[in-house]
């Protein structure tokens, strides 16, 4: 199986289980998911120290389920809140970071990256208020910040992650 890794914090992103097609700019993976419904186990009181009496009805640990998006849900992806603002800063620190982790790895792509990555960055901030954004199991703020929207059905999720931050590694 090949796992899509975070360059920085090497924290899993996506497999190879999901549908990934390469943006038009090649700037982005754009990973395809749906939305599922999980079973949810409750946590046994017991294991945490709980001592419920046997008149009263255990609240808030029955087994239930859990709805999201499954690429989030396979690889444990942490949601991260960004305004507008925060989110620009955030990505022109990002970008210096690819950039350097590129000139180290991948010298012959530095020109191209730096040459697509501003109208990569648009076409997130165009329609911000659309997106959500995730981080690996890390929650590493110096991590990719992968953007959740969903396709113009309303019903199919995707996420891009910029393709010069992913890694792929066979296990």
């Amino acid at each position: 199986m090949i796992i899509y890794k975070d360059v920085i914090t090497e924290d899993e992103l996506f497999s190879e289980n999901f549908k990934i097609k390469v943006s038009e700019d090649g700037m982005f993976y754009e990973v395809v998911g749906k939305r599922v419904t999980r079973k949810n186990d409750g946590i046994d009181g017991s294991l945490i120290g709980a001592n419920a009496s046997a008149e009263e009805l255990e609240e808030g640990t029955e087994e239930g389920t859990i709805t999201d998006v499954d690429i989030i849900l396979n690889h444990n992806l942490q949601p991260s809140a960004f305004s507008k603002k925060s989110y620009q800063i955030y990505v022109k620190d990002y970008m210096k970071s690819i950039k350097s982790h590129l000139e180290e790895h991948n010298p012959e792509r530095v020109a191209d990256f730096m040459k697509g990555a501003m109208a990569a960055i648009k076409r997130i901030t165009s329609d911000f208020d659309n997106f959500q954004f995730y981080t690996g199991t890390s929650m590493n703020p110096s991590g990719i910040a992968g953007a959740l929207n969903y396709y113009e059905d309303g019903i199919t999720p995707y996420m891009l992650f910029f393709k010069d931050g992913v890694v792929s590694e066979k296990f």
